[in-house]
Formats: structure tokens, sequence, C-alpha cells
């Protein structure tokens, strides 16, 4: 085939990428692109085959993966629990385990590697064979982002033969194990690929936005590969077994469509890998490589009910826009292999330089790195893009915790991850909160919670009844808002809050004058661009010329909500009273000190959208405000010795995490966060390579803080005097801690606390019990498990990119305070 070469290059990249990643979490994404597309490797630090791949909640997939040696008739499991299917003591074949060699990742890609030993015994190597599940992130290609598929490549590299077996079941488009499905095998002619096998499963009667046990039960399920591997569907022991036997498949189809665990239906491909130096499976000498692409895709269409501005709406997917069909969708996945993964490759490089450069993130660790790499695709999955290129939206489910959609204070805390990846994305986040309350469809004077009790259905809160947390939502809001905003406006790709942003051509601004009201100030481009040989990129987002021009317009468009939410806090921020903040498993709590200085920071941050508006009253009105109430703030807060903060004004004895620092820094209401110079010879964009020089810019200074230096410094002191095995609780109430607000805090904190806070959740990382992905809440001492509530696989992770969003924010500066 024309493209494996291409395809076998480009992993082979990232499979030596890849193998920097040091930590071994207990859970590890395999293909993971959306709510429902969400497959993961359970008992990580073990053998993969100890298990079978789960979804996101713990709940097993059908992903079952063989290996066979031909001339010894002997074959390994590599993934899942195949073995089960097969007889110990079969005459026809042997059953073995290969010697598996650990599993690396970074932000894409999760590589498995084994070695099958020699028929010839000791005195030769081994086949080495590689599981490369690869599910890209390209924040320069929201087209590619969009769609809900990953890879599977299998690298083989040895001299002798091998035949490789995958077979995948009903339970990736059912959580009901006894739903009844149906399935067929299609076969495409495409000049690229000769043609294509994909396998189609389905349920037989489809429940639209509906959910059991967290999996969609509507949608298809394409299993894709090359034409040159053999095909069954069948009864799950019979195939395996044919093939430990045979080392092949009938190119049959079982037509007795039946539920998902009845004889258990699989769908499965065989494929031969010729690597004897005579071709005919005799020992040699010789060691050749070879590859095989395998896709997965999971499509729904629609993807969510939304009351949108025209009443409730079934969404369709974004991929829609740019594909006639399901089947030109999966041929053009297939066939993009390379670049898809040339684009994944590009971020996770920058990625590894951002993390390690003390001068952005201020970590420097290695830890940082995989910690950060690890949540990116868990962020990402928590997300599913819909609506047109002229008015994009992401989707987002508040996975694990109670299923909310659009869940104004989970996005908070994944803005970071955004910020850093593609701001544009952010502000598709926040477009169905903005048009349903622009729509007058919420009656609350402050911002909605979410958009619907649980995912997909968002479709409202029509009685203000939604989960009460006022003065969170509004801080929220106007620091996403302000940080969104500020993203827009750059020089170059130095002092842009995203390198990614820079990339395409600016927008014309009387194309943007010109646009109609329902488009998007930040809409995709009618025809993407191709650089450097690479198709379907997005434009540049914001820029010198265009980015105020589009700021304001998109602030035009909502600017009364902006000032009701505003007005809110400027009413009941300082001294808020009984409610919940974001931390609700912790109870309703009035006065609280940080509650309070987020609600302050978001009055702040509007008096910069006002003056942006031209809305000079309203600009210094909030700004005078602002710097009223955070004096006072600092008096009610502050312990009496004034050594740290406390969790609520009234609980004298008491300590709190004060994250909400992290925002005033973000924001550039900091000095050194004011104070912008930079240098045109810089190495420290990757992502730029080839692609344009970088200029330099001055920003104006200024010396003032809005909050006092002294603040962060004391709090910096206090987190090292409560640290624990696992990390930094997250107040005085309890031991355990909300590592994503614990990353916000460490951003901010000095380097000898920021490095202890990180060699913490590292080394929780390594040792917890809790076996899903990557949870925010879990108790600092004990086996650092989960407290109850048990949270896994939320998007608030994005966290954890906190000091790389701080790092490019303020024109490059915006950490250099606590450097």
């Amino acid at each position: 085939m024309r493209s494996s070469i291409a395809f076998t290059a480009i992993a082979a990249s990232l499979l030596t990428f890849a193998s920097a990643s040091t930590l071994t979490p207990p859970v590890l994404p395999l293909i993971v692109r959306n709510p429902y597309l969400s497959t993961w490797l359970a008992n990580a630090r073990e053998e993969p085959w100890t298990a079978w791949p789960m979804f996101y909640t713990g709940q097993s997939v059908g992903l079952a993966v063989l290996a066979s040696v031909p001339n010894t008739s002997t074959v390994y499991p590599l993934l899942g629990r195949p073995q089960d299917s097969l007889d110990g003591n079969a005459s026809h074949y042997n059953v073995s385990f290969p010697t598996y060699l650990g599993a690396q990742y970074d932000a894409s890609t999760t590589n498995l590697s084994y070695s099958i030993p020699s028929p010839s015994g000791s005195s030769s190597e081994g086949v080495e064979l590689v599981l490369s599940f690869l599910s890209p992130i390209t924040p320069t290609s929201t087209m590619r982002q969009s769609l809900p598929a990953g890879y599977l490549t299998v690298h083989v590299k040895g001299s002798f033969d091998i035949d490789l077996y995958i077979d995948v079941n009903g339970q990736w488009v059912s959580g009901n194990r006894g739903s009844q499905i149906e399935w067929s095998l299609g076969e495409t002619d495409h000049d690229d690929t000769e043609h294509l096998k994909t396998w189609m499963v389905k349920r037989r009667e489809e429940e639209l936005f509906t959910e059991w046990a967290d999996q969609a039960e509507w949608g298809t399920l394409h299993f894709t590969a090359p034409a040159d591997v053999s095909h069954e569907a069948g009864t799950s022991g019979l195939l395996r077994q044919r093939f430990a036997k045979n080392g092949t498949l009938q190119n049959a189809v079982d037509g007795d469509f039946r539920g998902i665990m009845e004889e258990e239906p699989v769908f499965a491909f065989c494929k031969r890998f010729n690597l004897s130096s005579g071709g005919d499976g005799a020992d040699g000498t010789s060691t050749k490589q070879d590859s095989v692409l395998f896709t997965l895709a999971h499509i729904q269409d629609p993807v969510v009910q939304f009351a949108s501005a025209r009443g409730l709406t079934y969404m369709r997917p974004l991929w829609e826009s740019y594909f006639p069909s399901a089947e030109s969708l999966l041929i053009n996945h297939y066939t993009d292999f390379a670049h898809a993964s040339a684009l994944a490759a590009n971020y996770s490089l920058q990625l590894a330089h951002d993390a390690m450069a003390s001068s952005g993130s201020g970590f420097n660790d290695t830890n940082y790195l995989d910690i950060a790499a690890l949540s990116a695709r868990q962020v990402l999955g928590a997300t599913s893009f819909s609506g047109t290129p002229a008015n994009p939206i992401l989707f987002l489910k508040e996975i694990s915790s109670n299923g909310n959609s659009q869940t104004v204070d989970v996005i908070f805390p994944a803005f970071p991850f955004f910020l850093y990846t593609n701001p544009r994305w952010l502000a598709y986040m926040l477009e169905p909160l903005l048009e349903h309350m622009l729509s007058g469809q919420y009656p609350n004077m402050y911002t909605m919670h979410d958009l619907g009790t649980h995912f997909p259905n968002m479709t409202g809160h029509a009685d203000g009844n939604d989960e009460y947390m006022p003065v969170e939502e509004c801080g929220d809001m106007l620091i996403m808002g302000l940080a969104l905003v500020n993203s827009l406006s750059y020089s170059s790709g130095e002092d842009a809050q995203s390198i990614w942003s820079t990339m395409g051509a600016e927008k014309d601004i009387s194309t943007l004058a010109n646009d109609d009201e329902d488009i998007s100030p930040f809409a995709l481009p009618l025809a993407l661009e191709t650089r450097g040989g690479i198709s379907a990129l997005d434009n540049a987002f914001g820029g010198p010329t265009i980015g105020t021009h589009q700021a304001r317009k998109w602030l035009s468009r909502s600017y009364t909500l902006w000032k009701q939410w505003t007005a809110y806090l400027v009413d009941y921020s300082l001294e808020p009273h009984n409610q919940l903040c974001t931390d609700d498993f912790a109870g309703w709590l009035a006065l609280q000190t940080n509650l309070a200085l987020k609600g302050i920071v978001g009055i702040k941050a509007m008096s910069e959208l006002a003056e942006l508006m031209g809305e000079e009253g309203d600009a210094k009105y909030y700004r005078n405000v602002s710097e009223v109430y955070v004096k006072k703030w600092e008096e009610y807060g502050m312990s009496r010795d004034g050594g740290r903060a406390k969790l609520a004004y009234d609980w004298f004895g008491s300590w709190t995490t004060l994250y909400s620092l992290y925002a005033d820094a973000l924001l550039c209401f900091h000095s050194a966060g004011n104070t912008t110079t930079t240098t045109s010879a810089s190495t420290r964009d990757i992502a730029q390579q080839h692609q344009q020089p970088l200029a330099s810019t001055t920003k104006p200074s200024s010396n003032s803080n809005f909050i006092p230096h002294h603040i962060y410094t004391t709090q910096s002191t206090w987190y090292t005097t409560v640290l624990q095995t696992y990390g930094l609780p997250l107040d005085s109430r309890h031991l355990y801690t909300k590592s994503d607000w614990a990353f916000q805090a460490a951003a901010v904190a000095s380097p000898s606390t920021r490095a202890a806070i990180l060699e913490r959740t590292a080394k929780w990382v390594n040792e917890t019990e809790t076996d899903r992905p990557l949870t925010d809440l879990f108790e600092t001492e004990g086996k650092g498990g989960f407290p109850g509530p048990d949270f896994f696989a939320r998007p608030v992770v994005g966290s954890f990119f906190a000091g790389l969003a701080l790092g490019r924010a303020c024109g490059g500066r915006g950490g250099e305070a606590f450097v």
C-alpha cells in the first residue's frame, strides 16, 4: 500500500518520542475522543492481557489482540483476555505469553511493547511488536479534532513470520450487555488504499440521547482495516480458536444477529506479517519491519439536543460540514494517518519543550511533562464538536461526578488546557451557554451552572433551579471571558497565549465587519488552509490586526450579560452568603475566602472588558469596586497573624488552598505579567519552526499588583507546612486534595513549593490504588484512594496545564513573578 511507508515512518518517530514517559499510572488512554468513544487500558501497571480494556466507568470493552508464530503453532495473548476462549490443552496449538516490555505514552499516543520469542530458541532474537494507539491532538486542525475516530497501528520487527488477530464486540455500542445488535461488512474502493474493509456494528433499536451506565445507546461503531487482511464475524470462542489453530480467518459473516453477550459475536481481522528472509515461514537471519493500520470510529448523528435560541435543536456533528457521508469520513481519516500523526507529534514535542522550560511553566520536570501529557486526551475525551464552520460549538460532559452538560465550574478548571492548546476551542465551549442565556431561557440574574442535568440532553433550566453556585459561576465566566479576549491579541508566536493560534492567515477586518450577525467572529474559514503539505488547517485565531476587532464583536453581542453577572458580584461577592462553590462535595458554607476572591477578580476582569468596549464609565466603576473589595478581602480573609488565608472569614483556626490567586496572575493583574518585553531570537516555539519568523514586541509596563505579592508568598510558604504524602489537601477540613486546584496554586507558588507539590502528585500517580482514569479528588494519605464521591476521567485535569498557560500569558511573561 502506498501510504504504509509514510505512516510507518511517522509512527516510528512517535514510538521514539513516547518512550520518554516515566510515570506508571493505573489506567492509560487507548482510543479516547469523546464521552462515548472512550476506551482505556485497565490495570496499566500489569500485563495488558490480565484484564479487558475498559470504558472510563470501568465496564469492559471488547478489544482482543492475539499473535501467533506459525512455525511453532504457539499463540500469544497481547491485549484483553482472549486466552479465556482458548483451550490450554489443545493438540493443534499452544498458549504462551510474550515478554511485556511496558507502556509508554505522550499527549496523543499510547504504545504497548512486547517481545515474542524466536522459534529457534533463546539464541535468536524475538520479534518486537508494538500496539500503538493514537488519538491525535491537532490544535491547528479543528476538523481533524472533531472526528470521532482513533488509530491503532501494529508494528513488527524481526526475522520470522507472525500472524496477528484482532476483534471487537458489541460493548462499543451499548452499556447494556443484553442489547440486541446487528452488523455488516463494507468494502470501499479508494485510490490511496486499494480498498478498505469496515465492520459496522450498532444496536438493532437505537435509543436517541439515551445512556446506559454512561455509554451511548445510539451510534455505529466502524472498525476499518486494509484490504489485505482476512475477516470474519462470529462467536468469539470459535474465531479465536480457529486463529490459534490456523492463523487465519474465513472471510465469512455470521448473519445471526443477537445480543452482545449471546454467543458473543465479535468482528475480527487477521494479518500475516512475512518477516522471514525466504518469505515462506522458514527461520532467517535478516530482520524486516512491517505494520498494519486499523481505525475505530463511533459515529453519531445527532450528537446532542440543545435548547438553542431557536428552540430545542438536534445538533449534528461538526464533521458533517466537511464530509458528505460516514464512508467519506472513514476514508479520509484512514488515509490521513501520516498528516494526523505529524500534527500530533508536533503538539507533543512543543508540550515537552514548554513543560521542561523553567521560564515557561516553572516546573522544569519530566514528571510535569508526563502528568500534562497523560491528562490531554482525558480533557478532550469529555467533549464533542458540533455546529457548523460558521458557528462551531464544543459540547462538554461533566464526566463521572454527575453527568451535567456544559458545567461552568467544570469548564473553568479545564480551561488552562484550552488556553495553551487552542483558545478558539474555549470560545466554542462558552458559545452555547451565551446563546442560551441571551435567548432569555434562564431566569436568574447570575450565570447558570450548567445547560442540562445530564448529557447529552442540554434542555436548560427554565425554572432556574440548577445547582446553586452564583458567585462561583459568575466569577468563572468573567475570568474565562477576559482570558479569551487576551488570547486574541499578540504580535507574534513569541507572545501569543497559544503558539498554534498564530498559524495561518489572519482574518480580514473587512470580512469580519461584513459577516452576518449569525456568523461567529471565531468562525472557521470557508476554505481550510494548506501549509507544509498538510491540508484542512485552521486560520489564525486573533492576531496583531484582527484580534481586538474580534474581541469587540464577540463581546458586543453579550455585553449585557457580562455586566449583569458583574452587578451580581458587586452585590454578593465580598461577603458571600451560604452557598456552594465548585467544591460542592464539601458542602454549603458562608463567607468562603477563596470564593470571595474569585468574585472580586471577576469584577476586576469586567473592568478590562468594559474598557475594551469603550465603556469608560463601567470600567472605572468596576475597577474602583474591585480595588476597594480586595483590600477588604485581605482584612477579612487572612488569619490574624497574617500567615495564611482562612477557609471562611469566621473560621479562625482554618486554612484553605487559595487557588483563585491563579486567575489574578493569568489575567496579568500581577506586576511581572504587566512588564512585557520579548526578543526575536527565541527557540522556544517548536511549533513555529519552518513557518514564520518571530518578531519583537513591547507591551506597557506597570508595577502595581491587584492582589499584593505578599499574599502569594505567604500562601506558598504555608503550603509547605501542610503538605501530605500525596499532595496538598484542599483545606483544613479533610486530608483529600483537589489536584486541579493544587496545580493552579502551584503555578503561582515559589519554585520549591511548586516542586514539592509536583513530586507528591507524581508519587501518587505511581502508587495510587484508584482504578480509573486520573481522578482529581483523592486522599493524600493512606493508599491515595477515592474519598467518596469517586471522581474520574473528568476534564478538570486541564488545570494540570496551569503552569503552561501561565507561562505563555501576558506576552509570555505571566509566570516570571514565580520563577
